[in-house]
């Protein structure tokens, strides 16, 4: 059962459907159904320096063991896997939400990328990979001359 709020202050537009507003916003703006949207898969930054590919994924709360990288042709896939185990107390819960945690992330590199120049590291709660490119995909810098 939702508790709808009505808002008996606001300028309604319409003297025909008075609450009726307030009862969608009411369901759509519910924490049962906002707590199910949101994205359960971690954010991630990726930048570019002139030697590598850089890849932040922010997890926290997990341990490096949790995490697993792969390499399948150009395709570089992170997963993790975290499952909290209950203890003995006799705890009642109304809401528990954070006993496991699950997640696959995909990115193809580019043809530029070295795949045997790959490195991993978690601190912090972000994972780092850093993927090294090619020598002849580095760009060389230099002055152009104006005619």
């Amino acid at each position: 059962m939702a508790l709808v709020k009505f808002n008996e202050g606001k300028n309604r537009g319409s003297l025909m459907r008075p609450g009726f507003d307030d009862i969608f916003e009411s369901v759509l703006n519910d924490t049962f159904l906002s707590d199910r949207m949101v994205s359960r898969v971690p954010a991630v930054n990726i930048s570019e320096t002139n030697e590598h590919y850089h890849i932040e994924l922010a997890a926290p709360g997990l341990k490096k063991e949790d995490f697993k990288i792969t390499l399948d042709r150009d395709v570089l896939m992170i997963s993790a896997e975290h499952q909290s185990e209950q203890t003995g107390n006799d705890k009642k819960y109304n809401k528990c939400e954070y006993n496991y945690t699950s997640f696959v992330r995909s990115f193809t590199l580019p043809d530029s990328a070295d795949d045997e120049g790959i490195e991993a590291e978690y601190t912090d709660g972000v994972l780092k990979i850093n993927v090294a490119k090619r020598e002849e995909a580095r760009m060389a810098s230099r002055q152009i001359e104006i005619k």
